[in-house]
């Protein structure tokens, strides 16, 4: 896809997902939008004379001649369109037409949505009687490319579209629903409003330096400079959770065989998934459930106990462990704290050093031999959280949750946690405009020339720009929207 393109032409696609369903919706918009869809609907008044907002009953036909378009020629559009079906019934199916005339639509160009019974059979024909008409099919995402070359939405809004169609969890949900709102763009409209009268009055002092008493930047700027730098800050403390609400995040229980993993792991998911026997070694492949903690999407994986083994099928499950262990957030470390530490304990202590580590004592129900202590000193310097638990009694298991879900939420005095930045994209790019800050207020405070402290502004101000698409390039754009499904 391509923004060089003019895309003022007629595209259609299902917007809703294809398979059996009640009800399919598929999507027309461009220039001819209301002839290509007038030319396959019957009903009791054409759809090109209808009034926008308006819903039409009646029935989808296959064409009798293609649309021409503005730029087009009927006649060689025919010859490169299917032929009409050879059936007595000209009808496709029962349709519902709905008219939104351009600028108020989604696309701010003329849209018609064609609603009919779902499934493959019925959406499929009438699509093929829409391309058969005149229009193509839409691309990934153009139907939402259009609402942002049209100036419906801004490109952070745009992204908003696709997060809340894959929200997996309520919190997902709401912070993407803001994002689309706008919030997220007017408190970046903002604080671009502040640096660019910033670097408005460092230009000014520097252009007219004779009028205004020199070229040093004054103490008010330098004092603004360091406000936004530090709310961006702010911002950016939240987005490793704002990132992990988006995207999910993986926690794998790990531990030597027979600390009780598998039996952590059903009490943990509320419901026996994995198997559980008293012979080590018994796990042999992951095991995976999610569960919703702090409004996280969490995948937790039951994995085999990690040792030493000349076992080939359970060495398997234990490199499958060890990369579970890799790409984790949070590794669940289960202990069997009735029992002294072992070697195996120690050896596994040293895989994760450095890493996040949430440790559950396990059997918590019996005798302790193994306290908090104990693992403070087998982690040094570790992020790591201790919880006495027993899976056979379900003591701890809530308060695991609630110490994981705080963990993988970054949570801590003061964060400021409903922050909605947690597309990658954006945290990139709100970084690069913290850091541009930070070298303007270090130029400013060193009695740098004002030009160079504009410079820095203005390239805050540019950092700023990729995440609303006020400064945005064309192969950004293909590969935000070519992630989009079809029809969106």
């Amino acid at each position: 896809m391509s923004t060089m393109l003019v895309l003022d032409d007629t595209i259609a696609a299902l917007a809703t997902a294809p398979g059996a369903s009640g009800l399919a919706v598929i999507r027309v918009s461009g220039r001819d939008a209301l002839r290509v869809a007038g030319a396959i609907f019957r009903g009791a008044a054409p759809l090109e004379d209808a009034p926008s907002h308006t819903l039409h009953h009646g029935w989808a036909v296959w064409p009798e001649v293609p649309v021409a378009g503005e730029h087009g020629d009927a006649a060689a559009t025919a010859t490169n369109r299917p032929a009409a079906p050879g059936r007595c019934d000209p009808r496709l199916d029962e349709i519902v037409a709905a008219v939104f005339r351009a600028p108020r639509s989604y696309t701010r160009e003329d849209v018609v949505e064609l609603s009919c019974h779902g499934g493959e059979r019925c959406s499929g024909r009438v699509l093929a009687a829409l391309l058969a008409a005149g229009a193509r099919p839409a691309r990934p995402g153009e139907f939402t490319l259009r609402a942002f070359l049209n100036g419906r939405l801004d490109l952070a809004q745009a992204e908003a579209v696709a997060d809340l169609i894959h929200a997996s969890t309520e919190r997902a949900r709401e912070i993407a629903l803001s994002q689309l709102a706008g919030s997220l763009s007017a408190r970046l409209a903002e604080i671009a409003e502040r640096i660019a009268d910033a670097a408005a009055e460092v230009e000014a002092r520097v252009d007219f330096a004779e009028d205004v008493g020199g070229v040093e930047v004054p103490g008010h700027v330098r004092d603004a400079i360091a406000g936004v730098s530090a709310e961006l800050g702010r911002w950016l403390e939240g987005a490793a959770y704002a990132r992990a609400v988006r995207e999910g995040a993986r926690v794998p229980i790990v531990g030597r065989p027979n600390v009780g993993k598998s039996s952590l792991f059903n009490a943990l998911v509320g419901e026996p998934r994995a198997i559980v026997t008293p012979i080590p070694g018994t796990t042999r492949d992951r095991v995976s459930e999610s569960i919703e903690l702090e409004g996280i999407r969490v995948t937790i994986s039951d994995t085999a106990g990690l040792r030493e083994t000349e076992d080939p099928v359970e060495a398997l499950g234990v490199a499958a462990a060890e990369r579970a262990l890799e790409g984790g957030a949070v590794a669940l470390w289960a202990l069997d704290a009735s029992a002294p530490l072992a070697a195996e304990d120690r050896a596994i202590a040293g895989r994760l050093l450095g890493r996040r580590v949430l440790v559950a004592l396990n059997k918590s129900d019996r005798p302790a031999c193994v306290a908090a202590c104990d693992i403070a000193d087998l982690l040094p310097g570790t992020e790591a959280r201790v919880v006495r638990a027993s899976a056979l009694r379900g003591d701890g298991i809530e308060e695991l949750k609630r110490t994981l879900g705080a963990m993988l939420a970054g949570r801590a005095e003061g964060l400021p946690f409903e922050s909605p930045i947690g597309n990658p994209r954006h945290v990139e790019a709100l970084s690069e405009a913290r850091l541009a800050l930070e070298r303007a207020e270090a130029a400013a405070q060193a009695g740098s020339p004002g030009e160079i402290v504009a410079l820095e502004l203005r390239e805050s101000l540019e950092a700023i720009g990729q995440v609303t698409g006020a400064s945005v390039g064309e192969d950004l754009l293909d590969r935000i929207f070519g992630r989009f499904c079809i029809g969106k």
